[in-house]
């Protein structure tokens, strides 16, 4: 993976916090990889339920594109956040 994540002043000057920030995780399907994002931004943002994903399959069937929207108190946490689901087993990129 060789996307770096944004810069804590790109996030603070083009995002209004606390609010909504989207990721994009794209891995190896067959490693329940929407479940284990949704664990992860639980747990990163000590959320009570995991939030809602939409999933995508790749055409061949050997990726997923899990999109998770959830609501971040402030740019450091999008950081942590980009930080625990690049350490997830099987993500391939992450945006």
């Amino acid at each position: 993976m060789d996307r770096t994540p944004p810069t804590l002043e790109l996030l603070e000057s083009r995002h209004d916090f606390p609010g909504p920030y989207t990721f994009k995780v794209i891995g190896d399907a067959n490693a329940d990889l929407p479940e284990r994002v949704a664990s992860c931004v639980q747990e990163a943002l000590g959320l009570s339920a995991p939030p809602p994903t939409s999933i995508k399959t790749a055409e061949g069937g050997r990726h997923e594109s899990v999109t998770v929207e959830p609501q971040c108190p402030d740019a450091e946490s999008v950081l942590r956040l980009y930080a625990a689901l690049r350490e997830l087993d099987g993500v391939v990129f992450l945006f």
